[in-house]
């Protein structure tokens, strides 16, 4: 089965219309999946499409890649592999949030300094 990243959707579309529209033309869909907000459950503004065994996806993409759509042009192009992620939430790497300190990464000096009894510089 070939599967299908399908971009630059409208905030209208949900999964059948997104089916109708891949059987409106011509091809045979195993699912269609508008991926949405898990908060408040508004569509992201893209999903994937996986086509039944033996459609042409290489035809999928040319003919539906720029076609407008509810008035967006689409991106159309075949989906990557989903990279795993760690489980859980992760606060103390990577320099984005406000670690605590060198050893927890984060901001190292500048988060919570224990030898001086309260906080760095910020």
């Amino acid at each position: 089965m070939a599967k299908l990243y399908v971009g630059n959707l409208s905030f209208s579309v949900n999964d059948e219309s997104l089916m109708q529209l891949f059987t409106g033309q011509g091809f045979g869909v195993v699912s269609a999946k508008v991926i949405t907000d898990k908060f408040t459950g508004q569509s992201r503004g893209f999903g994937f499409v996986e086509l039944a065994e033996g459609e042409d996806m290489a035809r999928a993409v040319s003919q539906l890649n720029g076609f407008n759509f509810e008035g967006r042009n689409l991106t159309v192009n075949e989906a990557r592999p989903q990279v795993p992620r760690s489980g859980g939430r992760d606060f103390g790497g990577g320099g984005g949030g406000r670690g605590r300190g060198g050893d927890r990464g984060g901001r190292g000096d500048r988060g919570w300094d224990r030898d001086r009894g309260g906080r760095g510089r910020y």
